[in-house]
Formats: C-alpha cells, sequence, structure tokens
C-alpha cells in the first residue's frame, strides 16, 4: 500500500496532515514536506509563547485559523490527487474516492440514495468555518452564519407572493471591527421565566503584527425586542461616535476603554487573554431554577463560563468550577464540547476532546456539584467532535426509569474512524462501535445526531473534508439481524462540491419538518425531505392509529357490544 501511495501522490507535495491520516498512518513518513498533525495543531497545550493580553502573533493566527478552517477555497486532498486522477471536477473527485475505497477495501455500501433534495444554496462572500453556524435557537427560527471576514448571515423562509421562499441577509452586528476575523458564534433562548435571544460572537481583530481577541454578547431587555434579531444586533452601541467609528458599528480603532467593559446594558464587549475557540451553551440549574449559560473554550487551556447577572442586566465571566467542577484541570485545548442534561433527573453527561487527542466524558450532579463517574481515553489526532445522545426512540423511554437509559457518545477524530461508545452509565468507554467507511473521505470536521428518516430512533450523520455527508443507523438485537451483524450501518452518502465544515437540523419553515442546514467552504446548503414522501409518511401512521384504535376497541371486555355503526361497518 505503501508503494501504491508514493507512486500516486508527489513525494516533494506538501501535503497536510489530515491527509496523511485519511491515508493511513504508514504513509505519513513518506512524504517529505507533510506536516505532522502535531506541527498543524500546535503543542497539546495550545499555542507556546502567546503573548499576555491575548494578542497573537502572525504565525500563532494562522495555527488558529488551521484549527478552525482552511484559508483557501480549495481541499489539499483535491490538489494532490488532481494531477493522477485528472482534475478538481465532479468526475476527479469521484475517481479519486473509488481509488480511495479500491485502496482501503469497501468497508461501507451505502443502502440508498439520499431522502434530501437541496432547495436552496447561499454563497458566502468568505469562507467560513467549524465554529460558524448557529442552529436556530430551540430547534426553530433563524439560522446564523458567520465568515471569516466579519460578516454574519441570517436564514429563514418567509411568505413572499403566497410562497415560501428562502431569504438570506447579512445582520449588521454593532462594533465588530471591518478587519475582524469571527472564530465562533452561538445563540440560545433563555430559560423560563425569562424571555429574551442572546446571541454571542468571537473574533479576532486585526492589530498589524498582531490580534487580539475579543467576546461579544448581544441581548436586548425592551419589551417586544427581545427577540428581534435586528434590534439584538445594532443594541451594543456606545451612545456616541468613538474612536474610528464609522456610523455603522464597526470600528477601527480601540473597541472600548477597558479590557472589559459593557458598551450598554444589553451587551457585552470582553478583550480576552486567550485565543477563543467553540462558543456553546448549556443549561445548569442554580439553586431551584434553570439558568443557559455561554461555556467557551481556548487554547489557555480552559472552559470559560459566561452567565447572566440579573441585576446588571448583563453577562459576566464567573470560575466555571462553581457550576461545571468536571471542566477543570485540563491539560489540552478543548476543541469540541457537549453537555446533555439526562431528562427527569439532576444529572448530566459531560463529554470533550481536544487538540492532543484526550477525550473526557463526565457524569455529573447538578445538585450537588458531585462528578460521580469520569471516563477517559487517548486517540491519535485532534477531536473534531463529541455528542452525547440516546438511541432509543422517545416512545421506548417514556415508561423507562431515568435510570435505566442507555446513553452513548460520538468521537469523531481528524485522524481515525469517527466511533460511537455505548451505553456509557454501565459500560463507560469500552463497548465502541465503528461507523465503517467514516474514514474514506478525508477527515471527520463535523458531526449531527438527529432522527433525519423520521421513524422516531436517531441518525448519526458525519460530514467530511472530502465533501461527502455520511449518514448512519443503529441495527441492535430487535432488527433480528445476527449478533456479528447488528452495529451502525451505512444508509446514505451525498456528495458536494467543497469541504463541508458545519451542520445544524432545524425547522426554517414552520411547518413540523425540520431543514438539514449544511455549510462548505463555499457557502450554506438547505436540504428538505420530498412533501410527497412526508405526506405519504403522515397518511400512512394515521392509518396505522386508527387500525390501532379499531383493535382496542373491539377487544372482548372493553364494552358490553358493538355499537350499531361498529355492527354495521363489520
Amino acid at each position: 500500500m505503501i508503494n501504491i501511495l508514493s507512486s500516486i501522490l508527489p513525494t516533494e507535495t506538501a501535503t497536510p496532515s489530515h491527509v496523511q491520516g485519511a491515508c493511513g498512518s504508514p504513509f505519513s513518513g513518506r512524504v517529505k514536506a507533510g506536516r505532522s498533525a502535531q506541527a498543524r495543531w500546535g503543542s497539546p497545550r495550545g499555542s507556546p509563547g502567546s503573548p499576555a493580553g491575548g494578542h497573537l502573533g502572525k504565525g500563532q493566527r494562522r495555527q488558529l485559523l488551521d484549527v478552525i478552517g482552511v484559508r483557501d477555497g480549495r481541499a489539499p486532498a483535491v490538489q494532490v490527487a488532481s494531477g493522477a486522477v485528472g482534475g478538481v471536477g465532479q468526475g476527479g473527485r469521484h475517481r479519486w474516492g473509488e481509488w480511495l475505497r479500491g485502496v482501503m477495501g469497501e468497508a461501507a455500501v451505502a443502502a440508498g440514495p439520499c431522502p434530501l433534495r437541496e432547495d436552496s444554496f447561499t454563497r458566502f462572500s468568505s469562507q467560513s468555518n467549524v465554529y460558524g453556524l448557529a442552529g436556530g435557537a430551540g430547534g426553530r427560527g433563524e439560522l446564523l452564519a458567520a465568515t471569516l471576514k466579519g460578516k454574519v448571515l441570517g436564514f429563514r423562509y418567509q411568505d413572499l407572493r403566497q410562497k415560501i421562499r428562502p431569504v438570506a441577509k447579512e445582520l449588521q452586528f454593532n462594533y465588530i471591527p471591518v478587519d475582524a476575523e469571527i472564530v465562533s458564534i452561538d445563540t440560545f433562548n433563555k430559560s423560563p421565566p425569562k424571555r429574551g435571544l442572546v446571541v454571542g460572537i468571537t473574533f479576532i481583530k486585526d492589530s498589524g503584527d498582531k490580534g487580539s481577541p475579543f467576546l461579544n454578547i448581544y441581548c436586548d431587555y425592551e419589551p417586544g425586542s427581545e427577540y428581534n434579531l435586528d434590534s439584538i444586533a445594532r443594541k451594543c452601541g456606545l451612545g456616541g461616535r468613538k474612536e474610528g467609528d464609522d456610523g455603522r458599528g464597526h470600528l477601527s480603532g480601540p473597541l472600548c476603554p477597558s479590557v472589559c467593559a459593557p458598551l450598554t446594558e444589553s451587551c457585552l464587549n470582553l478583550e480576552l487573554q486567550f485565543t477563543p475557540f467553540q462558543l456553546c451553551h448549556a443549561e445548569v440549574q442554580v439553586g431551584n431554577q434553570l439558568e443557559t449559560v455561554f461555556l467557551l473554550s481556548g487554547n489557555d487551556p480552559a472552559i470559560h463560563l459566561y452567565k447572566e447577572n440579573e441585576g446588571l442586566h448583563q453577562f459576566e465571566e464567573q470560575p466555571v468550577e462553581n457550576l461545571f467542577p468536571e471542566l477543570t484541570n485540563l491539560t489540552s485545548s478543548v476543541l469540541w464540547l457537549d453537555v446533555h442534561n439526562l431528562p427527569g433527573t439532576s444529572r448530566r453527561l459531560s463529554a470533550l476532546g481536544c487538540q492532543s487527542g484526550y477525550v473526557r466524558v463526565a457524569h455529573v450532579d447538578q445538585r450537588s456539584q458531585e462528578v460521580l463517574q469520569t471516563w477517559t481515553i487517548l486517540q491519535d489526532g485532534p477531536i473534531s467532535r463529541v455528542i452525547v445522545f440516546s438511541l432509543s426512540a422517545p416512545e421506548e423511554t417514556k415508561d423507562r426509569p431515568p435510570q435505566q437509559e442507555e446513553y452513548s457518545v460520538l468521537v469523531a477524530s481528524m485522524l481515525e474512524p469517527a466511533v460511537v461508545y455505548r451505553d456509557l452509565l454501565s459500560r463507560g468507554l469500552e463497548d465502541q462501535l465503528l461507523l465503517p467507511g467514516s474514514d474514506q473521505f478525508d477527515s471527520v470536521l463535523c458531526g449531527l445526531v438527529t432522527d433525519i428518516d423520521l421513524d422516531g430512533r436517531p441518525e448519526v450523520l458525519v460530514a467530511t473534508y472530502g465533501q461527502e455527508l455520511l449518514c448512519y443507523k443503529y441495527f441492535g438485537p430487535e432488527s433480528g439481524l445476527p449478533e456479528a451483524e447488528r452495529g451502525f450501518r451505512l444508509l446514505w452518502q451525498r456528495g458536494f462540491s467543497s469541504p463541508l465544515l458545519a451542520m445544524a437540523h432545524v425547522d426554517l419553515t414552520g411547518d413540523g419538518l425540520q431543514e438539514l442546514a449544511v455549510v462548505s467552504l463555499k457557502g450554506v446548503h438547505i436540504l428538505q425531505h420530498s412533501l410527497v414522501q412526508a405526506s405519504e409518511l403522515v397518511l400512512t401512521r394515521l392509518r396505522h392509529q386508527v387500525e390501532q384504535r379499531r383493535h382496542q376497541s373491539q377487544r372482548p371486555g372493553d364494552r358490553a357490544g358493538p355499537g350499531p355503526a361498529e355492527t354495521s361497518a363489520s
């Protein structure tokens, strides 16, 4: 296999580390100019020598951009292959995929075609990254996508000329400098009884030979405007023109006079002392009420917590160990964090994946702030995604005690196949199931666990730098398959024209069917279910429910006897 790879790939080509991982570890030593994963992602402890105050040198900024996205608009894997396979077009890309499958074996064969069709595509003016998509808060509403050049686009569907049409517009978030590069974005609805939408954006402000990282948090406390994105975006104002202000909220000079200052009671602008990575949110129990907070990972390496101060009407940083004791004592930068509250309990599962390949899953009691269990593993290569989920259908768990629920975790690595560890609470990280073929299309950059085929059970979606979206389904004992054939199977795959970076499953149209938003290097693809197939599925399930009720009403002993209508119908 090494000889085959050496004959096809130019030995003097600077091959990215994730291409090396996709083709197998033996090949990494055959390319003279290839960078190792350590060189590409930096040392396990983040960016060494980062100056105080959060300022980044040119090399450190490039390392950050290498981590969160690819600067050029063309896939390195395709560039390397183009000399031997015949170009970057669709045909060349598929021949490259066929060659890879021939070398690595047919580990996975899709059972059928993708059931989703592309409804719309919106092109970016500049590329995004793996942290650049914020799904509609609460699973519906407007979708936010950020690009590296400081622009934030809002996606939604609206009624135009008696038809539902996709609309994309740029949102003018105040006080994001024109020369800023957005790193990450997130949004959430406040936990009841509070009301309002909150948006967080991290960015790097270019200051010549150094970069300064910032976090802006936007919300609106005015009644009637709590969920208005345009109003929320404009709320971050200084009340007057400041140095470099162009009147549209774009600064070319200092953003605010102090390191940490609220620009208004509705916005916080914080200069960070570290390089930001993923910005996410989690709902946590504080006393007798629920509170939603921001969690931001950095290259310190640490997780930083930002919580709303109700008295001051603004967000402020608080020690993460006060609410999340499981997120301390880190030795490598966290690239992805997922916090999953267990329904019907006061417990949660927190999973994190690091730049060094370190994975930690913790079982925590929120009331006592006690870490009940912790499981760790070390994989080869940076961890691009971790997701905690349940494989059971909702109707299977409604009568089951919460303690008997089985939870799994998806772990996607940049250099290895994606895997799922089943039954965390009983087996920890011992029961590993492979997602077959997930390493055949370059690095897995993002994942999603959601019900795509509308059968009530979740599927696992992984998206790759090799421009492929893969959908897997778990077949357990209830499937009737022999034990050797159980596990995850590839249901379908769909090709795109550029590398895939992020995904979200949200109801953009408000019809009850969720759309799949896929962010690629070039833009946002909105995929929808076929309305014909969806309507047929609804009719089939309605007929099934009618039959069930009819059989239940005809059971002996349910009633003294059938009514006249039932007698004539029979």
